[in-house]
């Protein structure tokens, strides 16, 4: 996996650029250095939202025309189908703003929300939302064909996500750049990358995987040692 600053939406992103891409956590005001470090390509993989106004805060940021990849909102348990509904109303309302723009929604779930809001978005035909990892996450395989981001702090074991054949993006806060290398390069030591999952899914998109017996994986893929060319 590719390990990513996180960085706060108000600061100056100057010190940071060589570290690109960036993912920002929305404080509220973007810093006047960011739009024009993205009009000279400076790529922002993601905005992690606070979620106390989830749409307010998705539409503000947009305004700002960052090109993100992805909009990451937190998202608590359901505790009644009021809830729900106005979770998928929410979602509805951004998945519309978001048209065209080539950013994607990823729900950031509270732990034990995995199941009940996965079945919400089963019933809404929601398979355009996807999650963002975390360490409180008490599930990860019923989302692993959906996850399409992730953040996590230096101390977080990462190998149950790897497990799941996760090789994506992993967002890192860190106070410096020097700090963030550091901490960075000591995950990846620990958590070298992954081709496949240890044990192939079962369920894909929420529906049941049927195996095709004409795919057969090399021995050597299987085993992860390298296959020499005679």
């Amino acid at each position: 996996m590719r390990f990513v600053p996180l960085l706060p939406s108000s600061i100056d992103p100057e010190p940071w650029l060589s570290l690109a891409p960036l993912t920002l956590q929305w404080d509220g005001i973007l810093g006047a250095g960011w739009p024009p470090a993205v009009r000279r390509g400076l790529a922002i993989h993601a905005m992690h939202l606070p979620g106390l106004a989830p749409v307010e805060e998705a539409l503000e940021v947009l305004r700002h025309g960052l090109g993100l990849d992805f909009l990451v909102l937190p998202v608590r348990k359901p505790t009644n189908r009021e809830a729900g509904f106005r979770l998928l109303g929410q979602l509805e309302t951004l998945l519309e703003a978001t048209s065209g723009r080539g950013t994607k929604l990823a729900l950031r779930l509270d732990a034990g929300a995995e199941t009940p809001v996965l079945a919400l978005l089963r019933e809404a035909h929601g398979e355009a939302v996807g999650f963002c990892w975390h360490p409180g996450i008490q599930d990860a395989e019923i989302l692993a064909d959906r996850l399409w981001c992730g953040v996590c702090d230096s101390h977080t074991d990462l190998h149950p996500l790897q497990s799941l054949g996760y090789r994506w993006d992993m967002a890192l806060a860190a106070g410096s750049p020097e700090v963030f290398l550091a901490q960075a390069s000591a995950l990846e030591m620990a958590h070298p990358p992954v081709l496949f999952p240890a044990q192939m899914p079962a369920t894909a998109l929420g529906r049941p995987v049927v195996p095709d017996d004409g795919v057969v994986l090399g021995q050597h893929l299987l085993s992860g040692e390298p296959r020499v060319r005679p």
